[in-house]
């Protein structure tokens, strides 16, 4: 409601940008949507809900003058480009770390409207964490968002908790028949190097949700072929962890969509080539 200083929360998309707030620069969302008509306070559900600089707020989301500057410049890129929908998602909490999925069901375990609203907000969260891409997110008539294919709940990972079993994924595979010994140019991840480092540093921070309870650091060495067009295919654990059947069954199914390489070159033509590659993995000093 209006004057609660609260950060509304809930999905939402870029409607405004403001190169000269008081708060450095802003972007506004589209708060109230057509949930907040109906849930809100609907006489004064409030309004002018910004993402904004200084890294103050009475109700807004402040972030740091040099983040606002590149998340600015990215959605105005973004908008100049032809993307009039830059979709805003609000949490409450990370829902992949215990000890704030914790705290968020002490809040709403007396409270059902919340706990339900909650739950949906966790839906959409959840299909990000799956997929890494946005789920499709609908209203109904009484302002509940409604999620397009929720992932099951129980397969949701808690940071430092080890995930639920599940059978071994079928990975892919193919009959790549000859293999390059030797190449004049080796296969090249999209963007380069520089892009594949950034990658692999990403991809390690995503899994650590998979490692054993009291380990903190792993190095996995991966193999992998790029084919001759470009497509890196079976992949194969050739060191890990005791024990870290569901952390390098993981991992290989995200490595499959890394997306497609260059391929190695030899006399002019591409060819496959085998890659091995250490990913590592840990837990980030508090």
């Amino acid at each position: 409601m209006e004057g609660d200083y609260q950060v509304p929360e809930g999905f939402y998309y870029i409607n405004e940008f403001n190169p000269k707030s008081n708060y450095y620069l802003s972007l506004g969302i589209n708060y109230p949507n057509e949930s907040d008509k109906i849930l809100s306070d609907s006489l004064r559900p409030g309004s002018e809900i910004y993402i904004h600089g200084s890294c103050v707020t009475v109700g807004c989301i402040p972030i740091r003058d040099e983040q606002i500057d590149e998340l600015y410049i990215l959605a105005a890129y973004a908008k100049d480009n032809g993307q009039d929908y830059i979709p805003v998602h609000i949490f409450p909490i990370r829902f992949n770390v215990e000890r704030s999925v914790k705290y968020l069901e002490s809040l709403t375990k007396d409270d059902p409207a919340l706990k339900k609203f909650a739950d949906k907000l966790e839906d959409a969260y959840d299909y990000f964490e799956k997929y890494r891409q946005l789920p499709v997110v609908m209203i109904d008539e009484m302002g509940q968002y409604m999620i397009n294919e929720v992932p099951p709940r129980k397969a949701k990972n808690i940071v430092g908790e080890k995930p639920v079993k599940k059978p071994p994924m079928q990975h892919k595979t193919r009959n790549v028949g000859v293999l390059a010994e030797s190449v004049h140019q080796w296969p090249q991840y999209p963007g380069g190097g520089d892009a594949f480092l950034k990658y692999l540093e990403k991809l390690g921070s995503e899994m650590v949700s998979y490692l054993p309870k009291g380990v903190k650091k792993v190095y996995v060495q991966v193999e992998f072929i790029v084919d001759k067009d470009g497509v890196p295919v079976n992949f194969k654990i050739l060191k890990s962890i005791k024990d870290g059947e569901d952390l390098n069954d993981e991992l290989i199914t995200r490595l499959e969509n890394m997306g497609t390489w260059k391929p190695a070159i030899l006399n002019d033509k591409p060819v496959a080539k085998k890659m091995v590659q250490t990913v590592t993995i840990e837990i980030p000093e508090k």
